[in-house]
């Protein structure tokens, strides 16, 4: 598979090869569901804390006697039933939600959203994202180039989750020049997930050559063949 490579002033600077087996799967719904559900099931922190009836104070005196009252018998005022008492069933911070995930099925669902946003055009290969200083206005200056491609027309209007950058090595300069940017997030390749991509509309990977050598490693045996390079001009 080939695909047009540009750079950081939004103008094409040749083609690309990409693996097939990364950028070319069927999109697979119920894989994917099942990866993200356990992953947020994984990065889920446990905050909300609720007593039962054996952790809150007093109670330890029955209310009154069994029988000959006429009201209902009761043992503890502790009881989920009366107000002050314990809870029933309630959010505990010592419930483990952890759960497994196969590692196969895990980089399966993250080559098969590639896929998706590569046909639904909004993966962005550019050769470089290079600064000399951090500054905003040099990154304002990059969204508003790389936005003026056909297609990437939010990627300077949309106010939240706009886009992640993937590169392969991050520099302070890139960092901090988009620091100031709550729509754009600065990441290594190597770092993202299933759920960071699926987060951002758009995906801009940054040196595609470098930046995604570690990921055809990971790929099928026919992929790892595959070799990131700009594509031969043809010759009129």
């Amino acid at each position: 598979m080939e695909t047009t490579i540009y750079n950081q002033e939004g103008k094409s600077a040749g083609k690309i090869s990409i693996p097939e087996s990364v950028f070319g799967l069927p999109w697979n719904a119920d894989l994917v569901h099942e990866v993200v559900r356990l992953m947020n099931s994984n990065s889920r922190t446990n905050v909300a804390h609720t007593k039962t009836r054996g952790e809150v104070r007093g109670g330890g005196k029955k209310p009154w006697q069994q029988k000959g009252t006429g009201r209902a018998r009761h043992g503890s005022t502790r009881s989920p039933i009366w107000v002050g008492g314990g809870v029933a069933h309630g959010p505990r911070n010592d419930k483990n939600f952890d759960r497994k995930i196969n590692k196969k099925a895990k980089t399966k669902a993250f080559y098969t959203i590639l896929s998706k946003k590569f046909k639904e055009g909004e993966i962005l290969f550019v050769d470089s994202v290079n600064m000399k200083s951090p500054k905003a206005a040099d990154a304002k200056k990059i969204l508003t180039a790389l936005s003026s491609i056909k297609g990437y027309e939010r990627l300077a209007t949309k106010k939240a989750n706009a886009a992640i950058i993937a590169m392969d090595k991050k520099t302070v300069t890139v960092e901090k020049s988009f620091g100031n940017f709550g729509n754009v997030d600065v990441e290594e390749f190597r770092n993202i997930n299933p759920v960071s991509v699926l987060n951002h509309t758009f995906l801009i990977v940054a040196n595609p050559a470098e930046a995604m050598k570690s990921l055809i490693e990971k790929a099928d045996s026919n992929a790892t063949k595959v070799e990131l390079k700009p594509a031969a001009k043809s010759v009129k």
